[in-house]
């Protein structure tokens, strides 16, 4: 197929964003590497919750016939720079564009798209999985491109429990395998809520994720009315279509911990819990819990990674987990080609600060614990 057998054009108007949906679906099933976060159920909403009026840019390739073969759902960053970059923003933990893998000419012609959709901005994407289809726009980009390291998450196979037991020092498994005795003691039941509960079960969630929370620095957005609306309007369209799936954990027939993770073809990932401090104070792992369930959701479903999403908390190591490192793609043209390498600056200087900032406490702390020293740090 030659390039001329495929048109591009710019959507602006969220509106005609909504409208995108089937054909956005059916482009997403053809997307191998898609997460769900490129759903448009979870884009499209969380648009209208989070979107600027005037700064929507979502790129698209159409064959002639005019089936869709290539997406990217981009906006313009607020700030005096011309910049381009993905939806989702801070609670999306994978970008990507789609690309249709029956359609080899679809990634040169979004690359070109892109280009010509800057206009003189750098583009600027976040949380690129590797494996990505954004992978192969950047391979076919002509112009500027840095590529620098961004989040680490942590993966587990998707297996059954006792796979991921064997994962672990036996002592540590036989220490988990009595906390499971002790839920299946306790009659804690999990159910996987339909559709038609998905709302009512989001609102328990949220509620018990603050609960969960409370005194010890509860993730701010996750408290905000826009958060909920975002979720109220994304999750139940997922849950129907197998893209997400809302479990709520019960004792005496209450709700006492609730969980949503988000699922694609090849991945399933946690993204938010609650859990009643209630159960902390039975002894009651929740984590092992979780991941129990999750475990033999993911792995019956056929996929191949149970994601633990960003962050690199200490529970989440005693599994014993692969870190895969997201990454951040920057493009340009060479009159940008200075923006670029600007922003590239920054971005580094900020994560040698952050990495600085550690190393330094971590070096305060042990000279703290050395003999002879005072609280204060004196000698």
């Amino acid at each position: 197929m030659t390039p001329r057998a495929l048109r591009t054009e710019i959507c602006r108007d969220e509106e005609r964003f909504g409208r995108l949906a089937a054909e956005w679906t059916a482009l997403y099933g053809r997307c191998s590497s898609a997460t769900p976060f490129q759903s448009h159920s979870w884009l499209h909403s969380w648009w209208l919750s989070y979107g600027r009026p005037g700064a929507l840019r979502v790129v698209l390739v159409r064959r002639e016939s005019g089936e869709l073969v290539a997406a990217a759902p981009l906006m313009r960053a607020r700030g005096p720079l011309p910049v381009l970059t993905q939806l989702g923003g801070d609670i999306t933990d994978f970008t990507d564009v789609l690309l249709d893998d029956d359609c080899p000419e679809a990634a040169p012609a979004l690359a070109r798209a892109l280009a010509k959709a800057a206009r003189g901005a750098v583009i600027d994407l976040r949380e690129v999985r590797p494996g990505a289809a954004t992978e192969r726009v950047f391979a076919r980009w002509r112009g500027p491109r840095r590529r620098l390291p961004d989040s680490l998450c942590l993966e587990l196979p998707a297996v059954p429990m006792e796979g991921l037991l064997e994962r672990i020092p036996s002592g540590k498994a036989q220490r988990v395998r009595a906390k499971l005795r002790k839920l299946d003691a306790l009659g804690i039941d999990s159910h996987v809520v339909t559709g038609d509960e998905v709302p009512a079960a989001l609102d328990r969630l949220l509620k018990l994720h603050q609960l969960q929370w409370q005194g010890r620095g509860v993730t701010a957005e996750h408290t905000s009315s826009r958060f909920a609306q975002h979720l109220a309007r994304a999750v139940r369209p997922m849950v129907e279509r197998g893209d997400a799936m809302v479990t709520e954990f019960r004792l005496a027939g209450d709700v006492v911990a609730a969980d949503l993770t988000l699922m694609s073809p090849r991945l399933a990932g946690g993204y938010l819990y609650g859990a009643d401090p209630a159960l902390r104070a039975r002894k009651v792992d929740v984590a092992t819990m979780l991941l129990r369930h999750g475990a033999r959701e993911t792995s019956t479903g056929g996929r191949a990674t149970l994601s633990m999403l960003r962050g690199t908390e200490p529970y989440k190591q005693h599994w014993r987990p692969e870190a895969v490192r997201n990454q951040r793609l920057m493009l340009a043209d060479r009159r940008t080609a200075p923006l670029l390498w600007l922003r590239a600056g920054a971005a580094n200087g900020r994560r040698w600060a952050a990495r600085q900032a550690r190393e330094r406490a971590w070096v305060g702390r042990a000279l703290a614990r050395l003999p002879g020293r005072t609280p204060n740090g004196g000698g």
